[in-house]
C-alpha cells in the first residue's frame, strides 16, 4: 500500500465488483466510511461505522467464549527479546514480522522489546507464575487487543501492520483436554462465521507447512472470496507442551508428580470483516448481515415543503423500535430521499423504512430489503405501524438466512473435485475456487503444487475414498485436502 495521501481519496462511484474486486473493495471501504488511511504506512483508522461492525463481532464472539467457560484478561503489548527467543520455532516463524522498540524517551534500551505479533510468550511467562497445582487447571483466558506485524503489502482489514483481534490462551492437565479445547473453539468459529457473518466455511486441520509456528496441530476455518481465493478466517492451535517447556509452566498433579501443562491458542481478527465485505457486497456497495450491521434499519422520512408530519412519525417509530431492541437511525439530514436511499444502500443497512404523506394516510410504511435486487419479489414490503416491530424482526431473520444461502450456493458451485493431475493444476492456477482432492500430505508434494500454481492446502479432512491415490502426485492418499490460492 502506498503512503497515504494528504487528503482522503475521493470515491465518487464504486466500480463494478466483477471487473476489479480489489478496486471495488478499496472503494467501498472508503466510501462507506469503514476506514480511513492513517499517517503510518500500512495502518488504518477504524471509523465509527466500521467500529460498529467490530463491536457486534466482539459481542457475538465474547458471548460464545463466556458460554464455554472463558474469561477476559489483558496482557502487556511489549515483550522482552530474551523471553521471545526461548521458544525458537515460534520466533523463527514470526521473526520477519516483528517490530522492535529500541529506545524509550532519551534512553537507548539495553534489551530490545518486541511489539506483540501474538501473545503466547508473555502469557506463557505469566501462566508459569500462576499455575502450581492440578487444582489451578484448566486456565481459560481470552484477550481482546491489537497486535503488530511488519507487513509489506497491506489492504484494509485483510492485511494491515496493526490490527484488532482476540486471542484465547488456555492451559490443561492432559493432552486430551487440550485437543478437545482446540476442536471446541474451531467449532465456535465455524458457528460464528456461518450463523453471524453468514459466511459458509470449510473447517479442518492444516498441513505441516501451513501450521502455526510452535504448534503440534493447527485447525482453521477457510472462506472462499469472489475472486476464487481462500481467506483463512479463524485458527485454533494445539500447542502441546512446546510452550510450557520453553516457559516452564508446570504443575503438581494428583499423583504428586511435577508435569508440564498442555496449552492451546486460538484467534479471529478483523480480517473476518474483510470477508463479510467481499462475500456479500455487490455493485451498489455493502450488504451487511443483520447480526453484524451497525444499523439494522434506517428510517427515511419523505418530506415535501414545510410538511413535518412524516419526520415526526419517523422519529416516533424510531423511538419505538429502539425500545424494542433494534439498532435504528432516523435519517433527518437535509438531503433528498433519493440521495439517502443510495447512501444507505451503499452502506449495506439491511432494511430501509420509507414513510411519506401517503404512508401516513394509510397508516403504514414500506420496508425495502438490501439483500434483494430492485424490483425483485419481496424487495419492498408494505407494513402497518402496528405490525412494524414484528415484521422488521421477521425480515431481518430472513435477510440473515438469504445472505448465507447466496454465499453457500457460491461456495458449492466453486468447489471442484478433479480426478486427474492436469485438471487439478489448471483449476488451482486459475483460481477456480476450492479444489478438493485425495492427497498424500507430503510437504514436497504441496511445495511442488505451490511452485506451479501458487496454491496451497487450506484444510484437510478424513480421506473420503479409502485406497485412493493423490491426484497431485500419484502417491497413496491419506487425507482429502482443499487446495486454493489465498490472501
Amino acid at each position: 500500500m502506498a503512503e497515504p495521501p494528504a487528503q482522503e481519496p475521493l470515491v465518487k462511484e464504486i466500480p463494478p465488483k466483477g471487473a476489479d474486486l480489489s478496486a471495488w473493495y478499496t472503494a467501498v471501504c472508503i466510501k462507506a466510511e469503514l476506514v480511513s488511511y492513517a499517517p503510518v504506512r500500512g495502518c488504518v483508522v477504524l471509523r465509527p461505522y466500521g467500529f460498529g461492525m467490530w463491536e457486534n463481532l466482539q459481542r457475538e464472539l465474547d458471548m460464545r467464549f463466556k458460554d464455554t467457560g472463558h474469561e477476559n484478561a489483558y496482557f502487556p503489548l511489549l515483550i522482552p527479546e530474551s523471553l521471545l527467543v526461548r521458544e525458537a520455532e515460534h520466533v523463527e516463524g514470526f521473526a520477519p514480522e516483528v517490530a522492535w522498540v529500541t529506545q524509550g524517551g532519551q534512553e537507548k534500551l539495553e534489551e530490545r522489546l518486541a511489539i506483540r505479533p501474538t501473545s503466547e510468550v508473555i502469557i506463557g511467562v505469566m501462566y508459569a507464575k500462576w499455575i502450581q497445582s492440578h487444582r489451578d487447571l484448566p486456565v481459560l483466558i481470552n484477550q481482546w487487543c491489537n497486535v503488530v506485524r511488519w507487513e509489506k503489502a497491506t489492504r484494509p482489514f485483510l492485511r494491515t501492520m496493526e490490527f484488532l483481534w482476540q486471542e484465547g490462551h488456555t492451559a490443561h492437565a492432559t493432552a486430551e483436554e487440550a485437543r478437545a479445547e482446540t476442536e471446541q473453539m474451531l467449532e465456535v468459529y465455524r458457528d460464528f462465521a456461518e450463523n453471524v457473518a453468514a459466511i459458509p466455511v470449510y473447517a479442518g486441520r492444516k498441513s505441516a507447512s501451513e501450521r502455526f509456528p510452535g504448534a503440534l496441530e493447527t485447525f482453521s476455518i477457510e472462506a472462499l472470496m469472489p475472486d476464487g481465493k481462500a481467506l483463512q478466517s479463524g485458527t485454533s492451535h494445539d500447542l502441546g507442551q512446546n510452550f510450557s517447556r520453553a516457559y516452564e509452566i508446570t504443575f503438581s498433579d494428583a499423583d504428586q508428580q511435577l508435569k508440564h501443562v498442555y496449552t492451546t491458542s486460538w484467534g479471529i481478527s478483523w480480517r473476518m470483516l474483510g470477508a463479510v465485505i467481499m462475500v456479500h457486497g455487490d455493485d451498489r456497495g455493502l450488504r451487511i448481515p443483520p447480526k453484524l450491521a451497525p444499523l439494522e434499519a434506517v428510517i427515511v422520512p419523505i418530506v415535501k415543503g414545510e410538511e413535518r408530519a412524516p419526520l415526526e412519525k419517523a422519529r416516533e417509530l424510531g423511538k419505538t423500535l429502539r425500545a424494542a431492541g433494534f439498532r435504528v437511525r432516523v435519517d433527518d439530514r437535509d438531503r433528498s430521499p433519493g440521495f439517502k436511499y443510495s447512501d444507505w444502500e451503499m452502506r449495506g443497512v439491511p432494511v430501509r423504512i420509507e414513510i411519506g404523506p401517503r404512508d401516513l394516510e394509510a397508516g403504514s410504511v414500506s420496508l425495502v430489503r438490501r439483500d434483494k435486487q430492485k424490483g425483485e419479489e419481496g424487495s419492498r414490503v408494505p407494513v402497518t405501524f402496528e405490525a412494524l416491530s414484528a415484521t422488521l424482526r421477521e425480515q431481518l431473520t430472513s435477510i440473515q438466512s438469504s445472505l448465507f444461502a447466496q454465499a453457500k450456493t457460491f461456495l458449492q458451485s466453486h468447489t471442484f473435485a478433479p480426478t486427474d493431475r492436469a485438471t487439478f493444476l489448471e483449476e488451482c492456477k486459475n483460481r477456480a475456487g476450492m479444489v478438493d482432492i485425495p492427497w498424500c500430505s507430503r510437504p514436497q508434494c504441496e511445495a511442488g503444487v505451490k511452485d506451479q500454481t501458487s496454491a496451497t492446502t487450506r484444510v484437510m479432512r478424513e480421506l473420503q475414498q479409502p485406497g485412493a491415490l493423490c491426484v497431485a502426485c500419484g502417491e497413496p492418499a491419506v487425507v482429502n485436502a482443499y487446495f486454493a490460492q489465498s490472501y
